[in-house]
Order: C-alpha cells, then sequence, then structure tokens
C-alpha cells in the first residue's frame, strides 16, 4: 500500500470547440498542464475530441470515430510516457464497420509501447447506453461488451466508468469488488434550457449525490469529471464542418468534483469556467473508512440473486 499512497488526480474540466483538432490540443495541453501541478493520473471528460454530437441522429458523424490505437492515443500516450503519468481518454470508438464504441483508453506512461502500443495499459468500454431527448446514444454506440474492469497503473488500481454509467450501483460495485481504489467517471451532462430554472439545482444535486453514494458504499475515491459551456453539437472534422440542430442545445453543468471514501467532496469545480481539479487520494483513509464501515464484509452475497432480474414480479 505504501508504493501507492498519496498519489494526485487531476481531473481536466474543459469546453470543446467544433474542430475535433483543436480540441485535441487543448486536451493535451490541460494534460501537460496537470503533470505540471504534479498530477499522477489525470481524466479527460466524455468525448472530449467533439462537441456532444449525440443531440442528433447523423450518420456523416461517425467519420469523427477513430480506432484505438489511434491519432488520441499517439498524441496523449506520448506525453504519458513522457511525464510518467496515467492518462484516462474517453474517445469514440471505431472498431469495424458499423460498430462503434464509447470507450475510455487507460494510458500508462510506464509501459513498453514495443509491447503496449500508445501505452494503452487497457480500455473500458461504456456499459450502459442513453437514449433520451438531445442524447440520442444508442444510434452511436454499441453497448459495451468487456464488463466492467479494474486497471493495476503506475499509479494504482483504478476503475473507470463512464457517465450514464454512473447512475448504476451495480457498474461501481463490480469494479470496486474487481479491486479499484479509485472510480473515474468521465461525463458530458448538462442541463436543457427549457428545464433549468425548474428542474437544473435539483439535476445536479442528484448527479453529485449518486456518486458520493457510491464512494460511501463502496470505501473508494470516486472522481467525477464534466465539460462546461453551451453546445449544439457543431463539428469540424478533417475540414468537413457538421452543423448541430438548431434550437435548444445543452448548457453542460461542469460542477466536477473529487469525492473520498466517507463521500465528503474535497474538491469541486465551477459550473461554468474550465479548470484543473486536483486532489491526493490516500490509500490510508480508505483502509481506515473501510474498517469503520465494513460494507463488503458485511454484504449477503447468498441473497443477492435477484438482482440479475430485470423486474421481481
Amino acid at each position: 500500500m505504501t508504493s501507492i499512497k498519496n498519489k494526485k488526480i487531476a481531473l481536466i474540466q474543459m469546453s470543446c470547440e467544433p474542430d475535433t483538432a483543436a480540441n485535441l490540443d487543448k486536451a493535451a495541453d490541460r494534460v501537460l498542464d496537470a503533470a505540471k501541478l504534479g498530477a499522477n493520473i489525470v481524466c479527460l471528460p466524455e468525448l472530449f475530441r467533439v462537441q456532444y454530437f449525440c443531440q442528433r441522429e447523423e450518420h456523416s458523424l461517425f467519420d469523427t470515430a477513430e480506432s484505438i490505437p489511434g491519432p488520441s492515443t499517439a498524441r496523449l500516450g506520448a506525453i504519458a510516457r513522457e511525464h510518467n503519468i496515467v492518462i484516462i481518454a474517453s474517445l469514440f470508438e471505431r472498431r469495424a464497420a458499423g460498430l462503434y464504441h464509447n470507450t475510455a483508453a487507460i494510458l500508462d506512461g510506464k509501459l513498453d509501447p514495443a509491447t503496449h502500443p500508445d501505452n494503452i495499459a487497457g480500455i473500458y468500454r461504456k456499459m450502459h447506453i442513453p437514449d433520451d431527448p438531445l442524447y440520442y446514444e444508442k444510434f452511436y454506440f454499441t453497448p459495451g461488451d468487456l464488463g466492467f474492469k479494474a486497471m493495476t497503473t503506475t499509479h494504482g488500481r483504478i476503475g473507470t466508468l463512464v457517465c450514464w454509467d454512473q447512475w448504476y450501483p451495480e457498474a461501481a460495485r463490480e469494479t470496486a469488488l474487481r479491486g479499484a481504489n479509485t472510480l473515474f467517471y468521465p461525463t458530458a451532462i448538462g442541463w436543457h434550457p427549457s428545464e433549468k430554472a425548474e428542474y437544473g439545482d435539483a439535476q445536479y444535486s442528484a448527479w453529485q449525490t449518486m456518486q458520493r453514494a457510491h464512494a460511501i458504499a463502496n470505501g473508494v475515491f470516486v472522481g467525477a469529471v464534466n465539460r462546461v459551456g453551451f453546445e449544439h453539437g457543431d463539428v469540424i472534422h478533417n475540414g468537413v464542418e457538421m452543423k448541430g440542430p438548431e434550437g435548444a442545445g445543452l448548457e453542460f453543468w461542469g460542477g466536477s468534483f473529487i469525492a473520498d471514501p466517507f463521500g465528503r467532496v474535497i474538491a469541486q469545480a465551477s459550473h461554468d469556467k474550465e479548470e484543473i481539479l486536483t486532489a491526493e487520494i490516500d490509500l490510508k483513509l480508505l483502509e481506515d473508512t473501510r474498517r469503520n464501515w465494513p460494507f463488503l464484509r458485511d454484504r449477503r452475497i447468498d441473497a443477492y440473486g435477484g438482482i440479475t432480474s430485470r423486474f421481481i414480479d
């Protein structure tokens, strides 16, 4: 435990421009800034290379997907290698013709690129795919088929889940049971303009409360990173412009935060500014919390068979 105590994590809360190349440049610069701040693990927001295009269904937007390994992992993997850091990069993955995923690549700077292209320690494919107004993700993403994973990295054992996954306690539990000490949630979530005045505070509160509960129930640290800014999903990729729908758009609510195993928010970002949010992860606190609240010890694993049912009539 001593070797992975007091690691610093960083969440990159950023806005996204229409130009995918500009977003990769910005993300790379922010990761470098986080490394200079002493961060050991750096997490980018969901689909950081693009404005959130899932506000509509448009076949041409599949052209923005990339392979893994690919251009983004090559750029960020080099930074991870140079600065001996771990980077979590959420990408639109083209797995094969007609097969696409919402995927987080975990890049570890200590890995040998000869055996791990772009220093990729592993990938996680988003398991829960939403289909709501302005969040039409089922059109683009195939549900993940790798299951829930905890990955051993140079700077600790971590788990990555993605956005809509954050509402499911089963996902957090299984990832923690696989040994993850910190759960990272790359996110793109915001307010519908017509709903913000009436429901905005409650929506953000529910989002944060749910993830703080994951920290408490599993005795882990949680880092949830969101984007900021107002978007219609405009995209410019390889010189081709794809305009988003006119009308409402989404205001991404930022509010990225880090919670400790007691559920306390130890760092929180604003709702409207780009920020690099950092905090130290001390596994002694995790050990102490689990000793005092031994939820994993007291689980009735003999009595949970019903959890695999859609509904118990």
